[in-house]
């Protein structure tokens, strides 16, 4: 599904009460405004103190795992945005139990306290990895946290749209983005170092337009179904380390590390195929017909 050109404040859309968990982050603040921007109440709720809210926002500091604040905060609103969890690909191949307990155990608890307090849409924050075999921990995170969404959308009624964002970039992104962390890298060390494959290519979108979009999946048409949000161009990464090696004057020749970097893909996410169950020759079984009948004599005893 694509979205075509408009402007936020052509928009209308009823004020709502919102809750974004993970709003002090880099997409998640960004998101935050976006809806402020347009007169919904936001309410940001984080383990860290965001750096970015104005007045019109309200912060409430807490952990993911804290079930009874969130509970408290989510019956008090009518939507959830999820930007919180592990969000970076390299900390869950080193950490895959956190993983599970933010990304699938805490997202599962957050539905259940939805369904109670019959939040009207929850917006989950995926990624392109999801669909893929590639990602390692996160991308099975993400899937299963998907899987979760759909199956409470069918058990209890929650009404969501999953985001599956590509790779975003701009303003207040951490070293743990790609294109910050490649820009202060080379400004540090006046070199390029690109860690991953030379013939690498992305999609890259800018979070304002990220943003923008995730706000505008709130439209009815954008309920109960899965967005995929990523730029409009495919750029090569030798194009994209080019330009800034023209813009900081760098010197040196452009490197790249030789050593394939784990769970990264390299122009587009390879499709993850479920596995194949091969069904097990048995060369004797137990008659059933038998077998049912010593059951129910013994319960007879």
């Amino acid at each position: 599904m694509r979205f075509g050109n408009w402007k936020m404040e052509n928009y209308k859309t009823n004020k709502k009460k919102i809750l974004i968990l993970g709003g002090s982050g880099f997409l998640g603040s960004h998101v935050c405004d976006a809806l402020t921007n347009i007169g919904h109440k936001v309410t940001i709720y984080d383990i860290r103190s965001s750096k970015w809210i104005n007045k019109k926002q309200k912060f409430v500091k807490g952990s993911l795992l804290d079930k009874q604040l969130l509970e408290k905060l989510i019956k008090n609103n009518q939507i959830v945005y999820n930007f919180a969890g592990v969000s970076d690909l390299d900390v869950a191949v080193k950490n895959p139990t956190s993983t599970i307990k933010f990304n699938i155990l805490a997202n599962a608890e957050i539905l259940k306290i939805c369904a109670k307090h019959k939040i009207i849409r929850y917006v989950y924050s995926s990624s392109i990895y999801a669909g893929s075999s590639q990602g390692g921990f996160y991308s099975a995170s993400k899937r299963a946290a998907e899987d979760y969404i759909k199956e409470f959308n069918h058990s209890l009624g929650i009404n969501f749209t999953i985001l599956r964002y590509g790779t975003v970039y701009g303003l207040r992104s951490g070293n743990n983005n790609s294109v910050t962390n490649i820009i202060n890298y080379t400004k540090k060390n006046k070199k390029i170092l690109y860690p991953g494959d030379k013939k690498s290519i992305r999609r890259y979108i800018h979070v304002k337009d990220a943003a923008e979009a995730s706000v505008k999946i709130l439209n009815n048409k954008y309920k109960n179904k899965c967005i995929l949000l990523t730029g409009k161009k495919s750029i090569k990464i030798i194009s994209f380390l080019k330009t800034l090696k023209k813009i900081l004057k760098i010197k040196s020749k452009i490197k790249f590390m030789s050593k394939k970097r784990y769970g990264h893909y390299i122009s587009k996410p390879a499709s993850y195929k479920i596995l194949n169950a091969e069904k097990f020759r048995f060369k004797k079984m137990k008659d059933f017909e038998k077998e049912i009948k010593n059951l129910a004599q013994r319960s007879l005893k």
